[in-house]
């Protein structure tokens, strides 16, 4: 009998592409995952494994230059963000628009609150608004207005759920963190094509918000000083891996793979294919030591 796991899959912009190279490394040992709760980049991966879309999600992005990228971005000039709209027309294209409670496996999206301040979980209706609220990141993409709740990121409280799996009672829990200190783990990032300016899109959204290439506070010399868009998202990831810890000493798993934080930056979606890469090789050294009786 396969060994059953329920997954956690946190929050972390692009480096959420390495939950693809996880679930694979899982699918290859033959662990079956019977759970999987997910917060922003988590819950859409998640999402899509869940829905069994997951080879046919890969092979898009992995397909995706910089200007891809750019096309999907609907922009609301008014506010700076993103809408999704485009965004989420692809994946509504792979994947469908399946009930959660439908879907062969336990599933549930984490999103915030931000009017009530609390967690909201998505455990029952549409797989798209579900995955859409969890990966409104503040001052990336326009919340959620449902009903009288504002939704946003579910990272902002949550970027790591691991309480909703514990109902599952799988053999094991393996929590993904894609916010793991750089520096502990010894591991190289992937390098950014450019030296200071981390993959191109905050001069796109600078521009978007009235402000030049040149307010970016670039330099060689010291720490990277972006714009508006790169201080933010570098709080919110800060944030997120403060927040990660707690929730790992409060709910510890039987297997936490850590995903270095700067392995790329939040934004650099165009580097699928070797963070998916990165994410597998983690995954398979951790659950060698794991299966070897190596890991706590």
């Amino acid at each position: 009998m396969a060994t059953t796991v329920s997954l956690v899959l946190g929050s972390g912009g692009a480096r959420g592409y390495a939950h693809i190279g996880v679930i694979e490394e899982l699918q290859r040992r033959g662990y079956e995952i019977t759970c999987i709760a997910g917060s922003s980049m988590g819950a859409l991966v998640g999402g899509v494994y869940a829905a069994g879309c997951l080879h046919e999600y890969k092979d898009w992005v992995t397909s995706l230059g910089k200007m891809d990228i750019f096309r999907l971005l609907d922009l609301a000039l008014t506010r700076g963000t993103i809408r999704g709209e485009r965004l989420f027309t692809r994946i509504r294209e792979i994947v469908g628009d399946p009930l959660i409670e439908d879907l062969p496996l336990s599933y549930t999206a984490v999103a915030t609150d931000i009017f009530r301040q609390k967690e909201v979980w998505f455990q029952r209706g549409s797989l798209q608004a579900a995955m859409r609220a969890s990966i409104s990141v503040p001052g990336f993409f326009t919340p959620v207005v449902s009903g009288d709740k504002v939704l946003v990121d579910g990272g902002v409280l949550n970027p790591l759920p691991i309480i909703p799996t514990v109902a599952a009672h799988a053999d094991l829990i393996i929590a993904v963190n894609l916010n793991a200190k750089d520096a502990e783990l010894g591991r190289p990032k992937i390098v950014a094509e450019e030296v200071v300016d981390r993959s191109g899109f905050s001069d796109v959204w600078r521009s978007a918000n009235g402000r030049g290439a040149k307010a970016a506070g670039k330099t060689r010399l010291g720490p990277r000083i972006g714009g508006r868009i790169d201080v933010l998202l570098d709080s919110v990831e800060v944030m997120q891996a403060s927040l990660s810890q707690y929730k790992i000493a409060g709910y510890p798993p039987d297997l936490v793979v850590e995903i270095p934080s700067d392995l790329c930056s939040f934004y650099e979606f165009h580097r699928a294919a070797e963070v998916i890469e990165v994410g597998r090789q983690i995954a398979r050294e951790q659950l060698d030591a794991l299966e070897n009786g190596g890991a706590g």
